[in-house]
């Protein structure tokens, strides 16, 4: 069995377990859940086969299987699936336990404002820099959304985001070469900004918060469309 495919089990296997828990029963929405991570993974996953294919990031087979779909390793694949599944669990579980516990909107907006603002710099100053330049502006779409919106979700979702980044800076630090020889996931530096937290490129974060915030995103605007049609 391979590194990467080992990751992404242990990250799914806990939340997975505990969504059958009764008070909280999470796989009551699971058709919502799924449905918005198989748009968004189809996303990323188009993202993800131009990049590889440009050179941006690749893979090391000493950790795969060896089993490639559309030029991706099938752990690439899975990526998409168990890690959102374990970090949208970890967001609704937190608010579910602590349903009183969110930002101000005054404070969300000031955040997000100030966001906007720093990465619209930086993809100005990096227009060269593929995965520096989409991930940002991706990013950046995103936070303006929410903030014309007024998203209520993110006033969550910038306090979870901390927690989910325990568990992130884990195991995206083990893919990125963290105490192994040499990395699951190898990253072109002429396409990023060379800013490494540990082993981790810096881009790492903003692509996590907008693979995470567009699934809630998604699953909120499901969630209320099947309540409405119950109902109707």
């Amino acid at each position: 069995m391979s590194l990467y495919l080992i990751l992404n089990l242990a990250s799914i296997s806990i939340p997975f377990i505990y969504s059958f828990e009764k008070k909280m029963y999470f796989i009551k929405w699971w058709k919502q859940v799924f449905l918005s991570i198989a748009i968004v993974a189809a996303i990323f996953l188009i993202w993800d086969v131009i990049f590889t294919d440009l050179g941006v990031w690749g893979f090391n087979e000493q950790y795969l299987v060896g089993l490639d779909l559309i030029n991706l390793p099938i752990e690439e694949w899975l990526f998409f699936i168990c890690i959102p599944y374990a970090c949208i669990f970890t967001h609704y579980a937190f608010q579910y336990f602590l349903p009183k516990v969110s930002l101000s909107p005054k404070v969300t907006n000031a955040i997000t404002i100030t966001f906007i603002l720093v990465l619209l710099l930086v993809i100005i100053s990096n227009t060269d820099k593929a995965y520096t330049f989409y991930n940002y502006s991706l990013v950046i779409l995103i936070l303006i959304y929410s903030l014309i919106t007024q998203n209520r979700q993110l006033r969550i979702f910038y306090i979870t985001f901390l927690i989910i980044l325990v568990p992130f800076f884990i195991v995206n630090g083990i893919l990125t070469g963290t105490y192994i020889e040499d990395p699951v996931v190898w990253y072109n530096n002429e396409e990023n900004l060379g800013i490494r937290l540990g082993t981790i490129p810096i881009e790492d974060i903003g692509y996590a918060f907008s693979m995470l915030f567009l699934n809630i995103i998604l699953i909120e605007k499901f969630k209320r469309k099947s309540v409405g049609s119950q109902k109707g």
